[in-house]
């Protein structure tokens, strides 16, 4: 049973490709665990624009960060010993980046530089961080996803304040992935990828998340939500690598689009530009980015 009518498709076109340069296909650790019996050239993660307008995407197995300018030219930032995944421009222009392997980092484009922010929680690693959002009081929250799912539904979501105070405020998540904000910060939307479900998770000062609420449940499948992102009208928009296709809900947590990939089926995350309906997607699946124009 459906309680909803069907969202209404939007079509997606290429916005950008990896270039063949940066394609060399090798047995990765993180390929093993996390693609198995594929060996793949990249996996693009992590969307997020620069005040200048150049895009940054992350490539995972490989610890890449690439920047791509107006003319669609891809540079290679940096590369380290690490599997970078989310991404955020911080307001000095460094990138605040989610590490799977590393942590919280901080990495400066300009010189490739990087700088630990939170390596361990209580003397212990993490499980594996996968994505992050910053408020405006300058607190970051940010996934630990690692390898739980409904079989070990343990993954967490952090709160880091800028006086050094980290907050667990979910530690019973099935593959905490993407995480937002909504736009009075009131609240947090939390995908849980193997649960197929997105959260919907009230912040305060205190270390305490009382009434967390399923959100939105998304049909099963071969992979749940992923990356999230709230437009300016206020509609959270939840990538489904499961199904190729970003879906657009609304306030209320009713489906209003489907935006479909022109490409792979692997959709990851998204960002938006500052006109707030353009959307630009990694498509990790076929190493590209993808775009689309969200109706007003």
């Amino acid at each position: 049973m459906t309680w909803f009518a069907p969202p209404t498709d939007i079509e997606s076109r290429v916005h950008a490709t990896l270039p063949d340069i940066f394609r060399q296909p090798r047995p990765t650790e993180w390929g093993v665990a996390n693609k198995p019996g594929v060996t793949i050239d990249s996996f693009l993660e992590g969307p997020c624009l620069a005040a200048d307008g150049t895009l940054y995407v992350a490539d995972i197995p490989y610890g890449r960060i690439f920047s791509i300018d107006a003319s669609r030219r891809w540079s290679l930032v940096h590369e380290y010993d690490g599997w970078p995944n989310g991404m955020k421009v911080a307001r000095d222009g460094s990138l605040l980046v989610a590490d799977y392997r590393r942590g919280l980092l901080r990495i400066d484009p300009e010189n490739a530089t990087i700088h630990p922010v939170r390596t361990t929680v209580n003397s212990e690693s993490f499980k594996g961080l996968n994505d992050l959002a910053v408020l405006s009081d300058g607190s970051v929250l940010f996934t630990d996803q690692g390898q739980t799912g409904m079989q070990d539904p343990s993954g967490r979501l952090y709160r880091l304040w800028p006086d050094g105070r980290l907050d667990r405020l979910i530690g019973n998540a099935a593959s905490p992935n993407g995480v937002a904000v909504n736009a009075a910060e009131t609240h947090a939307y939390l995908a849980l990828t193997r649960a197929a479900e997105v959260w919907r998770v009230p912040l305060a000062p205190a270390a305490l998340a009382a009434k967390t609420q399923v959100f939105a449940r998304l049909p099963g499948g071969l992979s749940g939500p992923d990356g999230l992102l709230v437009d300016p009208a206020g509609r959270l928009i939840v990538c489904d690598p499961g199904h190729g296709c970003a879906w657009v809900l609304s306030e209320l947590g009713e489906p209003l689009f489907r935006v479909r990939s022109c490409a792979g089926r692997t959709l990851t995350n998204a960002v938006l530009r500052p006109d707030g309906r353009t959307l630009l997607m990694t498509e990790s699946q076929s190493g590209q980015i993808l775009e689309a124009v969200l109706p007003a």
